[in-house]
């Protein structure tokens, strides 16, 4: 650096008032570091010679400036100095330069202004007041926000700058803030800095922690053992919640302390800052706005929930709550809402057929609001309804067919929302030989007649296996309305083939009065295109799901879920209901292998938590409660499957993942089967076991074979297993089953955030992205990539800035060895077929279904088709959304894209979206497969960064 030797005889006033003789070299310094601020050059980097003259040149300016300044016995003040550094800036035309010192100047000003500054021994007096609850103004106490800050960053200092959170905090603070505010500014500088290192969001779930005790449990001295608080308020909060009747009286029948010395409050620990937030903001109960929970009481009160009908209460709750606290498994959300409440709606999914009579068609839609209040995800069979213009004996006219009530659930899912905590979701099935069917299709487009559309309810094709047949040898599909084919709705596999194809010789006869013949191929081309452009209506299969179903005796599985994972018998008598809970695979994971041990416990624990929701499960409607409890189905499910995987070094697009698929699954339906089981001894089967698949000694494993029988075509896939089932059929032979149904795979959108786990059996979506849900925006990065980049001495700003540039994916950072980008690929970089692959060795192992998302970076009709094709014949019940790459990506604001000198793979995606833009009007006459139309750009197709939690 070039010092000016400039010296001028001058005393600087300082603005606590002390005097100190002038320093061009700081003037010097304070200029350079606003050069290297704007143009981005690194403390103790060198700068170029030119640019170090201009800096002394401007100082000298500085220097002269201040020297002919009007003549003053006090000194030249300090912002006197700086306000000549901006001007002398703007003479020599470096404008942005003198931006960023004033703004550093504003900064500071502010930083001076909040601090107590220390004057001679003496401190000034705070200008910042802290406006409290009761409407009071005390002095802001900047001693006490630091504190919070290096308490919160403690043993994380090599990654994290308290110092740094303390100053951007300062900045946000200003008179009359609220102590609620003060919190939020700490968390937001916090959690601005997650994607520069994870641990910032330990941080930030540390400062979320002290929110919620300060609200729940009130001051805790720094002295105070904070186990010791939490169990001797534990009864104070019981009371409170029962008085605010928001506790169930019965939480007063258990040995209250025993209770409370259960308790574990270090594994608050565990919890990630956006699992905290979720919390905060939608689980733990509150009186008027003040949380009465907090995480450790809030698993507890869940847990006594679920065991206030135990024999001995207390050992069970304590049981349940270990499992819960420890994450290694997790009731579903509605649990998690309801359990200990005067109003326990515990069930997550709620499934029911809708007959051909206007008096039971708003039955349904009024059974959909009540079951809809208390948070539970809705599906509805509509192939009953008659098509358009079919006849109505009653009246002697034509039906408007089953697309205008369908409007009505639309609108009926959005006035009644899940208990006012999140959007009112339904999905709508209907057969894929129901002459309305193609007006089913377009019920998401946001074009045409708006009274026959429904933006906000989701839809799915039921879809036979004849007709798959049909599509593969391109032939021809007739569409009937179900008045004139009552029994087609019933049947399924070869009884359906033979009864459908005995109804097209009769319309062939003229004896059949409404129906329409298409070509099949056209049928699912279209299909195909509306899930492309809308992401809608979703792919499910009839046949398998009914083929396979432990409950074939006793009726007819219509349709799935919401979430396309239940698949259970529905009835004018009966709305299939399910209980939903998931096993945190990663928690079982051990020294790169499976702990079956630790497996086994955990999820004969949680069969037991999940037969205990049947019991004590509020039941909106009567239909629900009569099918609930007499057939006693729960869905275990699992997350956290790409985590396990991370934990055992293997990448999803690998024969390694798909073993992994494979064993894990097989376990937990071993352990899953056993356990319930074990429950049908102590407490007896099931109302309906006799004559069902379990009883007839049908596994879920062995149902394959039949499902191949009717389909009448090989299923392909590995059928091997692992484990001794004899030991489960024997089980099963000698107590029966407890439970119709046990596992189905279901999203687990909000409880794997809650946990800080990957949703479900889905793969890493981005590496580093921001998830947007209804707690507000929320920067995600993958710790365990950060911690192997950290290893290999590759993360740095350039790792940053280049995750920020090929939006979380690592394929074209050259920097990275490819072992890491294998481990690491995102969703759209795994192929769909891995995906599939993966799923359909889970299924052989599942009595009921599994969430499926499908992943495509560069969709065509051709890929769509083969990807559908290959997961029906994988054996596969149902799929879930299609995801696809928009053609436009998020704003690289903070990003020199001009550093990189390449197109990026988004750029490229967006290219090419371009390309595929075809006549509509062609695209159904084509036999042509390899084209799509353009996406609507409204569509509300799913976005992964979206809320989509309406089961889970």
């Amino acid at each position: 650096m070039t010092t000016v030797t400039t010296q001028v005889s001058l005393d600087v006033r300082k603005r606590d008032g002390r005097i100190t003789s002038f320093e061009s070299a700081r003037v010097e310094q304070a200029i350079e570091r606003a050069f290297r601020a704007e143009i981005g050059i690194a403390d103790g980097q060198p700068i170029e010679a030119a640019l170090q003259q201009q800096i002394a040149e401007i100082t000298t300016n500085v220097v002269n400036q201040i020297e002919n300044r009007p003549f003053s016995r006090d000194g030249v003040d300090v912002e006197t100095i700086q306000d000549a550094v901006e001007i002398q800036l703007m003479r020599h035309g470096h404008f942005s330069v003198a931006r960023r010192y004033i703004l550093y100047r504003e900064q500071h000003a502010k930083l001076r202004a909040l601090r107590a500054v220390e004057s001679e021994g003496t401190l000034q007096a705070p200008r910042i007041h802290v406006k409290m609850e009761t409407g009071e103004k005390q002095p802001f106490d900047a001693t006490r926000m630091r504190r919070r800050i290096y308490s919160a960053v403690r043993g994380l200092e090599q990654n994290c700058s308290a110092e740094e959170l303390v100053e951007e905090t300062y900045r946000t603070l200003y008179d009359g803030i609220t102590p609620q505010e003060i919190y939020r500014a700490m968390i937001l500088a916090s959690r601005s800095r997650i994607e520069r290192d994870p641990d910032y969001d330990t941080v930030a779930a540390r400062l979320m922690l002290m929110v919620i005790y300060n609200e729940a449990l009130g001051h805790i001295h720094p002295n105070e053992d904070l186990a010791e608080v939490c169990q001797r308020q534990f009864e104070d909060y019981i009371n409170v919640g029962i008085e605010a009747k928001r506790l169930s009286e019965k939480l007063r029948e258990f040995d209250l302390a025993k209770i409370a010395a259960a308790l574990r409050p270090e594994r608050d620990a565990a919890f990630p800052y956006l699992g905290l937030q979720t919390i905060y903001d939608r689980y733990l109960l509150h009186v008027e706005g003040r949380r009465i929970e907090t995480p450790q009481y809030f698993w507890m009160r869940v847990a006594m929930g679920l065991a206030w009908n135990e024999e001995d209460k207390e050992a069970r709750a304590i049981e349940f709550y270990n499992i819960l606290s420890t994450f290694r498994f997790t009731s579903a959300t509605p649990t998690l809402f309801n359990a200990g409440t005067l109003h326990p709606q515990l069930s997550s999914c709620y499934l029911s057929t809708v007959m051909d009579d206007l008096e039971h068609i708003f039955k349904v839609v009024g059974d959909n609001a009540m079951l809809s209040k208390w948070a539970g995800g809705l599906g509805n069979d509509w192939s009953n309804i008659r098509a358009t213009n079919a006849h109505i004996k009653g009246t002697n006219g034509q039906s408007q067919g089953v697309i205008p009530f369908l409007k009505v659930v639309n609108d009926t899912a959005i006035a009644v929302n899940q208990g006012g905590k999140r959007k009112g979701a339904v999905c709508s099935y209907l057969e894929s030989w129901h002459l309305d069917i193609e007006e089913f299709l377009d019920l998401r487009k946001n074009t045409g007649d708006d009274r026959r559309r429904t933006h906000d309810m989701h839809t799915a094709n039921w879809i036979p296996d004849l007709f798959m047949k049909r599509v593969r040898e391109n032939g021809q599909w007739t569409l009937f309305s179900p008045d004139e084919v009552p029994d087609l709705h019933d049947l399924y596999g070869k009884r359906f083939q033979e009864r459908y194809e005995h109804y097209e010789q009769l319309a062939d006869e003229g004896k059949i009065r409404m129906f329409r013949r298409i070509n099949a191929l056209e049928l699912w081309r279209k299909m195909l295109t509306r899930l492309f452009e809308t992401g809608h209506p979703w792919i499910t299969w009839k046949d398998p799901s009914n083929v396979r179903s432990p409950q074939d005796h006793v009726g007819v599985v219509h349709s799935s879920n919401l979430c396309t994972e239940i698949l259970l018998n529905t009835s004018k008598e009966e709305t299939a209901v399910c209980n939903l809970g998931s096993i945190n695979m990663v928690a079982h994971v051990k020294d790169g292998k499976l702990d079956h041990e630790k497996l086994r416990e955990t999820v004969t624990t949680a069969v037991r938590m999940l037969d205990n929701v049947i019991d004590i499960n509020y039941y909106p409607t009567a239909e629900a409660g009569n099918s609930n409890r007499k057939h006693r189905p729960v869905g275990m499910g699992l997350m956290g499957f790409q985590d396990a995987l991370y934990a055992l070094g293997v990448g999803y697009a690998s024969e390694e993942a798909v073993e992994f698929a494979d064993e894990s699954m097989e376990a937990i339906s071993y352990y899953a089967l056993l356990a319930s089981s074990s429950l049908a001894e102590e407490r007896g089967t099931y109302e309906t076991y006799k004559g069902s698949k379990w009883d007839r000694g049908i596994l879920p494993i062995d149902s394959m074979e039949v499902l191949e029988q009717e389909r009448g075509l090989p299923i392909d896939i590995d059928r091997s297993s692992k484990l001794d089932w004899q030991v489960v059929r024997d089980a099963i032979a000698k107590n029966g089953m407890r439970n119709s149904n046990v596992m189905a795979i279901a999203p687990t959108a909000t409880i794997s955030t809650i946990i800080g786990v990957a949703q479900s059996i889905e793969p890493t979506y981005k590496n580093l992205f921001v998830k947007s849900n209804l707690s507000g925006e929320f920067p995600q990065i993958n710790r365990r990539m950060v911690q192997d980049l950290k290893e290999l001495g590759l993360w740095d700003s350039d790792m940053i800035e280049s995750l920020k540039y090929y939006d979380g994916g690592l394929l074209e950072i050259d920097r990275i060895p490819d072992d890491i980008k294998q481990k690491y690929l995102t969703a759209f970089e795994v192929a769909p077929q891995w995906l599939i692959e993966c799923a359909a060795r889970r299924q052989k192992w599942l009595d009921m279904g599994q969430s499926l998302n499908l992943y495509m970076s560069e969709p065509s009709g051709k890929k769509l088709h083969e990807m559908y094709f290959l997961a029906w014949n994988k054996g596969l019940k149902t799929t879930y959304y299609l995801r696809t790459l928009s053609a436009t990506q998020v704003e690289k604001s903070t990003v020199d894209v001009n550093k990189f000198g390449i197109q990026p793979r988004w750029m490229k995606n967006q290219s090419a979206s371009a390309n595929i833009k075809v006549d509509r009007d062609k695209t159904a006459q084509s036999n042509d497969l390899d084209q799509l139309p353009e996406q609507q750009p409204e569509a509300k197709t799913c976005n992964l960064d979206g809320d989509c939690e309406s089961c889970q």
